[in-house]
């Protein structure tokens, strides 16, 4: 016990010196969020500008990032799944393949992978007005609780800790004019969850899933957390589909075939795609260098584009039929 004290609060003071913050000060009233679920308004896409916002209960109480187009969440129902990875390569081929300005905000406090994954290694620098910088590799402005502690460092926190490092990561970031931001979220569908999509007003959720029964009864819990706070689904995309022999090419369904599909279908949402397993997934992974930037032509690479193409056209869709209306913005 005593050990674990002492990890607890050598991460806390930490982190506390990094970002200079008061826990106490930045709670996010979660329990007034649980507590209006039940609302039944419905949502309409409005438009100012080139800046999207959805209006309802949820939607009115959130703050827009200035400068920042959309925000998607690129989320899962539980762990293990290839979250992180997905959105990372996603985030990578909507800068490099779309053309388009893009930030990446990874939001799994617990286990910060963009780091590794993008080839970062420092602090970020802080504005006069005390927001931080994103640090950009390959084209993407990142931020991640990984930049602000040591590469190993537990970060043993209970939830209202957490949240309050959420509402630090998303309004205390200087992010400047972005057409997406894309966010890596926790796992799962509790605190951490919620005050990510009240503290930020999401353009939409991207779901990933294995295709398996035990990932994809996580997943529906994901769609229906993201309905409830009125967030729609930009679609599903199935990581680990199937593992193709090197030698013959014959795919191997390990996880199970077309469960996602399946799931995306029966709840009336959208299929984006899916993502093969493969080994160069891994390796340019955790070399930092996403297999869209090192195999562009490879078969995966042109799946996370043709994925990250569909997510572009959905928010298109979107942005239909909008109307003008005031914006609150940070």
């Amino acid at each position: 016990m005593a050990r674990f004290r002492s990890l607890w609060q050598a991460s806390l003071n930490a982190t506390k010196r990094a970002l200079s913050w008061n826990l106490e000060d930045s709670m996010l009233p979660t329990e007034r969020l649980v507590s209006s679920f039940n609302s039944k308004d419905s949502i309409s896409l409005q438009r100012l500008g080139s800046i999207r916002r959805y209006a309802g209960p949820f939607a009115r109480s959130k703050l827009q990032l200035d400068g920042v187009k959309d925000v998607i969440a690129v989320a899962s129902g539980k762990g293990g799944v290839g979250k992180s990875t997905t959105a990372v390569n996603l985030a990578v081929a909507l800068a490099n393949k779309c053309n388009l300005k893009v930030g990446l905000l990874d939001a799994d406090v617990y286990g910060p992978s963009v780091p590794m994954m993008m080839k970062i290694d420092r602090k970020p620098d802080i504005t006069e007005d005390k927001k931080m910088i994103p640090i950009e590799n390959y084209g993407v402005r990142c931020m991640s609780m990984g930049f602000l502690v040591e590469q190993d460092a537990p970060i043993v926190w209970r939830g209202p800790m957490v949240m309050s490092a959420l509402e630090k990561m998303t309004r205390g970031v200087s992010w400047g004019k972005l057409d997406i931001l894309v966010v890596d979220m926790p796992p799962g569908t509790g605190d951490a969850q919620l005050t990510i999509t009240q503290s930020l007003q999401l353009s939409g959720a991207v779901i990933i899933s294995t295709p398996q029964d035990v990932a994809l009864l996580d997943a529906r819990r994901g769609v229906k957390m993201f309905s409830k706070v009125e967030v729609p689904i930009l679609g599903f995309i199935e990581n680990m589909s199937c593992f193709k022999c090197p030698h013959c090419g014959e795919p191997s369904y390990i996880f199970g075939k077309g469960g996602t599909r399946k799931t995306a279908d029966s709840m009336g949402h959208h299929f984006i795609g899916e993502i093969p397993i493969e080994v160069d997934i891994r390796t340019c992974s955790d070399n930092g260098t996403p297999i869209v930037i090192s195999s562009p032509d490879s078969g995966v690479s042109q799946a996370y584009c043709e994925a990250a193409w569909s997510i572009v056209k959905k928010l298109e869709e979107l942005a239909k039929g909008t109307t003008f209306q005031p914006e609150i913005n940070l």
